[in-house]
């Protein structure tokens, strides 16, 4: 079995990255010569994944240009949250509403992603897989964040996933996670730690560990160190 849908989240405003973000969204900043959405676009062409839909609010035209002009337009459709932005975990089910797909896998552009991230990814999609589990989230120990400023998320012990005051690993911005998590929630707007705290619960909360260095554009800060220091792509 294979994901045969991948989501990428584009509607945030991206304020910590402003004065940039006040005419470029996020997702179309560019980190040596490329877009961080060409990157994930990259990296998702690369694996055996048919579809991409991407979510778009904030400054929605540019994105919808950028798509309009990109050689995999064919495989990417674009859903616009409405009038209102949906926070992550509401984007996320708009998003898959609009697809007949019930597992998905999840891209959050602010990560710089690249071709070395490949094998890690084929392995947490076989991981889902076989283990029939719902959710699967790739993680990182924070060491090998490039912005040391992250707080720990969560703690993985073996490949579950809980809270704690010591928590050492950071969520990459990649999961994979099945439509019916999302079953009873009326919510229109809310965060995607709502179904992931309610996994927690049930002990139900999975984690994949990355061995790659995770590098985030977190901010304006982040943002001019980049741009000093080569990044892979």
């Amino acid at each position: 079995m294979n994901i045969n849908t991948a989501l990428i989240l584009c509607a945030g405003f991206g304020k910590r990255l402003n004065p940039i973000t006040l005419e470029t969204p996020k997702p179309l900043i560019k980190i040596d010569n490329y877009e961080l959405l060409e990157k994930t676009l990259y990296l998702i062409n690369n694996l055996d994944i048919q579809n991409i839909i991407i979510n778009t609010y904030y400054l929605e035209h540019k994105i919808e240009n950028f798509i309009f002009n990109h050689p995999l337009k064919s495989r990417i459709g674009i859903v616009k949250d409405g009038e209102t932005i949906l926070d992550t975990g509401g984007g996320i089910l708009n998003l898959m509403n609009s697809s007949s797909e019930n597992d998905f896998i999840i891209f959050n552009p602010d990560t710089l992603w690249n071709k070395n991230y490949i094998k890690t990814i084929n392995q947490m999609i076989e991981f889902y897989f076989s283990k029939k589990i719902n959710n699967l989230l790739m993680v990182v120990d924070k060491s090998k964040s490039f912005d040391k400023r992250f707080k720990g998320d969560f703690e993985l012990i073996k490949n579950s996933l809980i809270r704690s005051n010591n928590c050492k690993h950071i969520y990459t911005g990649c999961q994979i996670i099945n439509k019916k998590l999302f079953n009873g929630i009326e919510d229109k707007i809310f965060s995607i730690s709502k179904i992931w705290d309610n996994q927690i619960k049930y002990n139900k909360l999975y984690g994949f560990e990355s061995f790659e260095n995770f590098t985030h554009l977190t901010d304006i800060k982040i943002y001019n160190e980049l741009i000093k220091k080569p990044v892979s792509f």
